[in-house]
C-alpha cells in the first residue's frame, strides 16, 4: 500500500485518541501562533519544547516546524546571518582554463609561481618562470626572506628581455599566475605595459588552475634535495650555486616525459628549426566559452 509500518501504527494511535492528523496540525498551528506572539525571539525547537512543557500536547519538533512553515514565521533576532554577494577579486580572468595541452608554440604561455623550502633551518623562496610548451625554465630568482617582492619583479624583467632577445615580440604571450599579492600588484603589471604580454590568473582558491607549476614545483624541489643534496649546504651562496647548476641540468640534460624524453632546450631548438609541426590548436581551444566564474 506504500505506507511504512511506523506511519501505519502512528495513524492508528491518532485514531485511538480520537484525533486526526489534520486536527492535530490545526491545534499545533494555533499554539505556535500564540507562543510565537509572546516569545518571538525563539525558533521552532524551543517553541516545541515550551508547548510540551506547558500544555497537554506532546507535539514533535517536526510538527512544530511544519506549523512554522505554514504560518511563514521565523525567530526574530538581532544576530541574523547576512549573506553578501561575492566580491570579484579576479584582477585578470583565467584565459587558459583547462586547455594547457593545446598550447602549440614556444613562448605562447608562460607560467610563474613561488615555492618555499628550508635548508639548515634557513628559509628560502624560489620564484620560477616556465614555458608551458617547451617546459624550459626561462628565469629563476632566489630570496632568503618571506614575502620578498624582488624575485617576482626581476624574474619578469628577465622574461621580457628574453622575449626581446629572441624576437618573440609579434605574437601574444600569455603570462599565467595565481592571485598572489605581488602578481596582482601595480608594480608587477606595469612591467608588461607596452609589451605583447597578456595577463591571465587562476581563480581565487583554485591551485588546479595552474597544474603546470603545481606539478613542476613538486618534483623540482624533490630533485634539488635528493639528487643535488641541497640539504647539505649551509650558506646562501652555495644554495644559489646548486640551484643554478640544477637549472642548467634541467634545461640541457634532463629528459622530460612530457616531451617524449627530449630535453627542454633540444625540444625548443627542434621546433624553431622546423623539425616539429605546429598544430595551431591554441586559439581554437574553446568549444564553448569557459565558465570562468565557477
Amino acid at each position: 500500500m506504500g505506507v511504512s509500518r511506523s506511519g501505519y501504527y502512528k495513524h492508528l494511535q491518532l485514531l485511538e485518541n480520537g484525533e486526526s492528523h489534520t486536527e492535530k496540525l490545526r491545534y499545533a498551528i494555533a499554539l505556535v501562533s500564540d507562543t510565537h506572539r509572546q516569545h518571538p525571539s525563539h525558533g521552532y525547537r524551543w517553541v516545541a519544547a515550551f508547548i510540551r512543557r506547558n500544555t497537554d500536547y506532546s507535539f514533535s519538533d517536526g510538527l512544530i516546524y511544519k506549523a512554522f512553515r505554514y504560518l511563514g514565521i521565523t525567530s526574530k533576532t538581532k544576530h541574523k546571518k547576512r549573506s553578501k554577494p561575492r566580491t570579484v577579486k579576479d584582477r585578470y580572468p583565467n584565459l587558459i582554463f583547462a586547455t594547457w595541452e593545446k598550447v602549440d608554440r614556444p613562448r605562447q604561455v608562460i607560467v610563474s609561481d613561488m615555492t618555499a623550502f628550508h635548508v639548515k633551518d634557513r628559509y628560502y623562496e624560489l620564484t620560477l618562470y616556465f614555458d608551458v610548451f617547451t617546459k624550459q625554465i626561462l628565469s629563476w630568482r632566489l630570496a632568503d626572506r618571506r614575502g620578498a617582492r624582488e624575485p617576482y619583479l626581476y624574474g619578469l624583467i628577465d622574461v621580457i628581455e628574453l622575449l626581446e632577445f629572441e624576437g618573440a615580440v609579434k605574437d601574444p604571450v600569455y603570462l599565467h599566475t595565481d592571485q598572489g599579492s605581488v602578481y596582482s600588484s601595480m608594480a608587477y603589471n606595469d612591467l608588461v605595459q607596452n609589451t605583447n604580454i597578456i595577463r591571465s590568473m587562476s581563480r581565487a582558491g583554485k591551485p588546479t588552475d595552474n597544474p603546470v607549476n603545481e606539478s613542476l614545483n613538486g618534483w623540482i624541489k624533490e630533485e634539488l634535495f635528493s639528487d643535488f643534496h641541497l640539504d647539505a649546504l649551509s650558506e646562501r651562496y652555495y644554495v644559489s650555486c646548486a640551484i643554478e647548476e640544477y637549472i642548467d641540468y634541467y634545461n640541457e640534460q634532463r629528459p622530460s616525459y612530457a616531451l617524449g624524453y627530449d630535453t627542454p632546450n633540444d625540444f625548443y631548438n627542434r621546433f624553431m628549426n622546423g623539425d616539429l609541426e605546429r598544430k595551431y590548436t591554441f586559439f581554437n581551444r574553446f568549444d564553448a566559452y569557459p565558465k570562468f566564474d565557477e
